[in-house]
């Protein structure tokens, strides 16, 4: 199957999302739809990350599945995407003791986005080149289902008691996003064990991606509705919340970007419409290691802060108050990295990892 401009263009929506989110001007001033949720909840902002694993999963049919229906050997086909993962995995690692050494309010964390990408990255492709459909869709459920258990019998699902953030503090120890001053214990909404579900969420991408390629839209229609479904109805007595990646918040999000990625392709490769994002798309992992390394790279040199002072707040302000100068900020930070992959894709440099 031919690469499809309106998942590379969903994809580069989705990164050019994160950059958004990501960089205010001010943390203190940013509106409602641009923050994730305290805790339970579902914000925007908090679609971002959901989307980007569904479309590698998606990436995964679209690409991996073709080559093995060709006669690719699984076996090259899983020793390549198992050495894509551990790229991706070091490339997260490394930007993390990057921001530890060079940033004195930073500490060292060990999970992180880049990470669960390339774990959910080398878990979907062993799943798609070794296993039937059948066997992906009992894996989803046992995914989601198990993981309720296991938050369920965990007790409680609140801050810092809850069975995903004591695991991450046995396992990672200090070494993770957050740690709460009153008890010591510590919390990564990128950990380990809430890895699972987000696993299940990219598996969906595959088996949505394996319907986009036979053109199967009235089942995909169907599936983004039945997920969104589901999803709600589980909420009351599993809430959605993006730091535990619940199931209920899983399914959300999955009803989401399956009606998404429909309305891409049909307005995209099926209407013509302009595949915008697309330079994004085509070097998401370098706009986003990138936009990671320019935040470390701002505040280090001691320039973030007059940078900001200077071309936004000082001025704009006093005129539009602390909000709108934040989220200029982040627009032109969009804008910058949006001129650096386009002259990219202008020369043809696509850097892939």
């Amino acid at each position: 199957m031919k690469r499809l401009a309106s998942l590379d263009a969903l994809r580069g929506c989705t990164v050019a999302a994160m950059l958004l989110v990501n960089d205010p001007g001010d943390w203190g001033h940013v509106y409602w739809p641009l923050e994730h949720a305290a805790w339970h909840g579902c914000t925007p902002t908090d679609l971002v990350f959901p989307f980007f694993l569904f479309v590698v999963g998606v990436s995964v049919a679209l690409a991996i599945l073709p080559r093995l229906e060709q006669g690719a050997a699984p076996s090259a086909l899983t020793r390549a995407a198992t050495w894509r993962a551990l790229r991706i995995l070091a490339l997260g690692v490394a930007i993390n003791l990057l921001a530890a050494w060079l940033l004195p309010q930073a500490h060292l964390r060990f999970p992180g986005v880049l990470q669960r990408i390339a774990l959910c990255f080398a878990g979907v492709a062993l799943f798609a080149i070794h296993t039937k459909p059948r066997t992906q869709w009992w894996a989803i459920a046992a995914l989601l289902i198990g993981y309720w258990g296991l938050l369920r019998l965990g007790g409680s699902l609140e801050p810092w008691t809850n069975l995903a953030s004591r695991v991450d503090s046995a396992v990672f120890g200090r070494f993770v996003y957050l740690i709460d001053p009153a008890s010591g214990r510590g919390h990564d909404p990128e950990g380990l064990l809430s890895t699972l579900p987000s696993l299940a969420g990219t598996l969906l991408g595959l088996r949505m991606g394996c319907w986009l390629r036979r053109e199967q839209f009235r089942t995909l229609l169907l599936a983004g509705i039945a997920c969104l479904l589901l999803g709600a109805l589980w909420s009351p007595w599993l809430p959605f919340n993006k730091n535990l990646w619940t199931p209920s918040f899983v399914l959300w999000t999955t009803g989401w970007a399956t009606l998404a990625l429909l309305a891409f392709h049909v307005l995209i490769d099926r209407h013509g419409w302009p595949a915008l994002g697309r330079r994004f798309g085509v070097n998401a992992i370098a706009a986003y290691a990138g936009s990671e390394l320019m935040q470390i790279a701002l505040p280090a040199l001691g320039w973030q802060q007059s940078l900001y002072q200077h071309g936004f707040a000082g001025w704009m302000t006093p005129r539009f108050g602390p909000y709108l100068p934040s989220l200029a900020f982040a627009l032109a930070f969009v804008a910058l990295w949006w001129l650096i992959v386009w002259a990219m894709d202008r020369r043809g440099v696509y850097l892939k990892l």
